[in-house]
């Protein structure tokens, strides 16, 4: 907007483009359970910041909004998460403090913890029969095998033709 005149210029408060963003679920209106209050976060952990457009207090900007971060600062009513934000070519290292309405815990390291668990147990199995692994890393996947079509037969008792597929030659019609 220009100086001295109000609207139709263009939007520029700090929660822009939220509507729905921002917005609770059909069914989920109002404020937080307890739950919410009472999970435990230590330093370390990984944690998805959600925000909840009940709470306005401790909100963070809604850049950081669905990101995931690593708690490094724990305080009495908020949480200090370390998300990676890109600015212009590189990756800057993000320190902000979110309440505990706007997070909850990640489940992004899961599938990675069972994982290193999983081969610790897969290690000490080895060691007690005496074996030697070759990789416990992840492989990708072999391609598929080859295989050979049998096409059934028609009415009259003989086999049916494969129909091939081919590409079409543009054409232009002018």
């Amino acid at each position: 907007a220009q100086s001295g005149k109000m609207g139709c210029g263009r939007a520029r408060g700090v929660r822009r483009n939220t509507r729905d963003m921002f917005s609770k679920g059909f069914g989920n209106k109002g404020l937080p359970s307890m739950t919410t209050y009472m999970a435990p976060y230590k330093l370390g952990d990984h944690v998805d910041i959600k925000v909840n457009g009940a709470i306005h207090k401790g909100m963070p900007y809604r850049y950081y909004h669905g990101r995931t971060g690593k708690v490094w600062n724990i305080t009495k009513s908020a949480i200090g998460v370390m998300v990676n934000k890109r600015v212009k070519g590189r990756i800057v290292s993000k320190r902000i403090h979110v309440r505990v309405e706007h997070v909850k815990a990640s489940r992004c390291v899961e599938e990675f913890k069972a994982r290193v668990a999983d081969n610790e147990k897969t290690k000490v199995e080895a060691k007690k029969a005496g074996k030697w692994i070759k990789t416990l890393k992840r492989l990708p996947k072999d391609p598929k095998p080859g295989y050979i079509i049998k096409m059934p037969k028609d009415e009259a008792g003989k086999k049916k033709i494969p129909s091939v597929l081919c590409a079409v030659p543009y054409e232009l019609l002018a």
